[in-house]
Order: C-alpha cells, then sequence, then structure tokens
C-alpha cells in the first residue's frame, strides 16, 4: 500500500485524495480550511494537523493548490524532510517558471518530481476522469502514472520540468477564446432567429465543432452535462479561467509570442469576473455577451 501525502483539499483536492483512498492507498491529508479537512476525512483520508505532519511516512507527496507562491512554500518546507526516494507531484496549475523551481527544490534534495497540472474540472475530479499534464523526467514520470490513473482516465507525458504546466496554459488558452466564440455565434444566431437547435445541429457536425460546444454548450437542454442546464453552477470557475488565461499571457510575454486572441479572452474574463461572477461556470461569460440574463 502507498503512502500519499495529500496538501490541498479543495473542490478538485478533495475529490482527488477521495479517489487515492478510494483505491487502496493510505491517504493523509491537510489543509488549512478546516470544514475542507472534515469533507475529506468522511471519505477516508486520514487527517493531519499539518503538512509536516501529513509528510511522515509518505512514499509521494500530491500537492492540489491555487498558486505558483503556495506550491513553492509547501516545497521548501516539505522536501529537506522527506523521506528517501519519495515523489513530489503537483497537480496545480501554475506559472511555468514556479513550476520549474519546485523541480529544482525536489532535485536539490534527491527527490523525483512531476508537474501534473489536470484537466476535467470538479466532474471529472470526483468521476476520477481527469487528463493530467505531466512534465518532468522519463523515471519520475513512470513513478507518478500509477498514482495518476487512479484520479484521471488520460495521463500524457509532454516533456521536461515545467512542460506539464505549459500544455495547460495553451490547452486553456484555446478553451478559454473558443467558449467565448461559441458563446458571440449563439448570441448572433438568437439576433437573426436562428435557433439554439438549428445552431447546435449544424455546428457540431460540421467546421464549427468543438469541445466548448459538444460537451460543454454554453446554452441550455443541448448537452446534458453543460453547466448551463443548472444555472452555471461551476464545473469550472470563471476566476480560474482568468487564472489561466493570465498565466498564458504571462508565458507568452516571456517567451516572445503573440497571443492576441488570449489577450482578448483574457479582457472578456477579467470583465465577467468584476462584474461578481467569477464563481459561476467560465461558460456563463453567455449572459454578458448577451447584455442580460438567460431568457
Amino acid at each position: 500500500m502507498t503512502r500519499i501525502a495529500f496538501i490541498g483539499l479543495g473542490h478538485m483536492g478533495g475529490p482527488m485524495a477521495a479517489n487515492l483512498a478510494k483505491a487502496g492507498h493510505d491517504v493523509c491529508g491537510f489543509d488549512l480550511v478546516p470544514s475542507l479537512c472534515d469533507n475529506a476525512a468522511k471519505t477516508g483520508v486520514t487527517i493531519a494537523a499539518s503538512a509536516k505532519e501529513a509528510l511522515a511516512g509518505a512514499d509521494a507527496v500530491v500537492t492540489m493548490l491555487l498558486s505558483g507562491r503556495q506550491v513553492l512554500s509547501v516545497w521548501t518546507e516539505l522536501t529537506p524532510h522527506a523521506g528517501k526516494g519519495a515523489l513530489f507531484i503537483d497537480c496545480s496549475t501554475i506559472d511555468v517558471a514556479s513550476a520549474r523551481r519546485a523541480h529544482e527544490l525536489a532535485s536539490n534534495a534527491g527527490l523525483p518530481s512531476v508537474d501534473a497540472p489536470v484537466s476535467g474540472g470538479v466532474a471529472g475530479a470526483r468521476a476520477a476522469t481527469l487528463t493530467f499534464m505531466c512534465g518532468g523526467s522519463e523515471a519520475a514520470f513512470a513513478a507518478a502514472e500509477p498514482i495518476l490513473a487512479k484520479m484521471g482516465k488520460k495521463i500524457i507525458h509532454c516533456g521536461g520540468a515545467g512542460l506539464g504546466q505549459a500544455a495547460k496554459i495553451c490547452n486553456n488558452l484555446m478553451l478559454g477564446a473558443a467558449m467565448i466564440a461559441t458563446a458571440e455565434a449563439f448570441v448572433l444566431a438568437e439576433k437573426l432567429g436562428l435557433s439554439h437547435q438549428a445552431l447546435f445541429d449544424v455546428a457540431s457536425t460540421s467546421s464549427g465543432q468543438s469541445w466548448s460546444l459538444t460537451s460543454y454548450c454554453p446554452v441550455p437542454g443541448l448537452v446534458p452535462a453543460s453547466p448551463a442546464n443548472h444555472d452555471y453552477q461551476a464545473g469550472f470557475m470563471a476566476a480560474l479561467m482568468l487564472k489561466d488565461l493570465r498565466l498564458a499571457q504571462e508565458a507568452a510575454a516571456g517567451a516572445g509570442a503573440a497571443t492576441p486572441l488570449g489577450a482578448a479572452a483574457a479582457q472578456l474574463y477579467a470583465l465577467y469576473d468584476a462584474q461578481g461572477q467569477g464563481a459561476t461556470d467560465f461558460s456563463g461569460i453567455i449572459n454578458m455577451i448577451r447584455g442580460k440574463g438567460e431568457g
């Protein structure tokens, strides 16, 4: 039985840790928010009083946190005290520079490490169907894969340190821009008198097809799993999409890449977030584009 320390038990981390426990791993978790610890305890996760206490005897450490600063703080605290060969896996979505610094912290302590951000949202975390985009050495990836497989359906090795994060922000740049384009098309269709169903039937089987349309349609009644069917209750919060788009812009500036659509998407999600909609699903941006509530 693998003993896993899991740091960060929020909307994503909580169900991910629960799936590891369900798979038979000995999972010891910690979060600064007591209510999140209480929820995780109900799913078979042992709760520690601190991250360092969760580390005791761990074969692997998984972090699922909000920012690069938090990841580096936790890894700085834990890597010097980890057991020999303990594997460090970060599933947070953070900037590439911080991810590479985290790898350096692990390497300096003689520990293997993987950056493994996820796609799939809360529903994917609960159903253990996440996609993991992994950066790190071949050996570290091979060690991480069996653990990640208990939390996801697809695990992809994207290359060296930090390239899992690179894949994640590139993917979400495409997703954010595609969702806005999809929402704009539906709003235009409304104004032209074209029904939602007719546009869906055409675009879903022709060149306008995208995941944003066929799996996550921003209007209700067309795709069973769409948050639009539930008043845009978040599967993936708009605030998190904004975070990822800003990470993409930061990476683009550092790499000298032009991303005008990504920049426009970031501006629109910033406006949506400023309107108090950051906790809603990112597909709810259609209501801002529409200029009124769903009707």
